[in-house]
């Protein structure tokens, strides 16, 4: 018995596809893999080096993401914003933005202050909190942004007290004014040194990294082009057989 190859067009051109399909998307689960890599280097060394202190400099985003922050100033209490769809342990709430006036300069850091329950009687009840009146310092971690949700139609401008499902700081200076650091500041401890904000939640979700989620994934797909070419030669040599 003679093992013959034979050359079939459709099957040919189905498995190029699919090997294409299966590089592109391990391809894409190992790029994911290593940013993941990659931040989990940088939360490693923004939790090592010392505190960044702010001033009225302004600072690049990613040069200063991850990094423990201190800044001293106040806040402006006619500006919250409250981020909607936030539950922490199985509870609905918010977690309240409120901008920061840096001391010494006309810049503001946009600070995610903490949870707060939401009333589920009355959707729209805004709660009761307490915020620092004068000059405090705030300790907390820079991130690029306070987290997104999906989000229907297209966001509308933000108002003081306003309840919505995303915001960052560029959108919060176009519609308030305030000149605004390009990051939020995600407070981890009560302000110094009235500190009578102490019933807020600060229990932040930690960045979802899963680099062996990725690169099983990665696998998988190189594992479904490889057996595309298997499959492809194996079942071109069995059409192929003569007696």
């Amino acid at each position: 018995m003679v093992m013959v190859f034979r050359f079939k067009l459709i099957p040919f051109v189905a498995t190029v596809l699919v090997v294409a399909l299966g590089l592109q998307l391990g391809n894409w689960q190992e790029r994911r893999a290593a940013e993941k890599i990659a931040l989990q280097g940088r939360l490693a060394d923004g939790a090592a080096a010392a505190p960044l202190v702010l001033d009225g400099a302004p600072q690049a985003a990613d040069a200063v993401a991850w990094r423990r922050i201190t800044v001293t100033g106040e806040f402006v209490r006619n500006w919250p914003v409250y981020l909607d769809n936030r539950p922490y342990q199985g509870r609905a709430g918010f977690y309240l933005l409120m901008p920061f006036k840096i001391a010494g300069s006309n810049m503001h850091v946009l600070v995610a202050r903490g949870w707060l329950p939401r009333d589920p009687a009355v959707r729209d009840k805004l709660p009761v909190y307490a915020t620092p009146a004068g000059t405090v310092t705030l300790q907390g971690v820079a991130r690029l942004n306070a987290g997104h949700v999906m989000e229907l139609g297209s966001a509308q401008p933000l108002a003081p007290s306003a309840i919505v499902q995303n915001a960052d700081p560029l959108q919060l200076a176009r519609d308030s004014g305030l000149t605004m650091q390009p990051f939020v500041l995600e407070q981890a401890a009560p302000a110094q040194p009235s500190g009578d904000d102490a019933q807020m939640v600060r229990d932040w979700p930690a960045p979802s990294l899963g680099v062996e989620k990725h690169q099983g994934y990665a696998f998988q797909w190189y594992a479904l082009s490889a057996m595309a070419v298997i499959f492809f030669a194996v079942n071109g040599f069995r059409r192929g057989k003569t007696k």
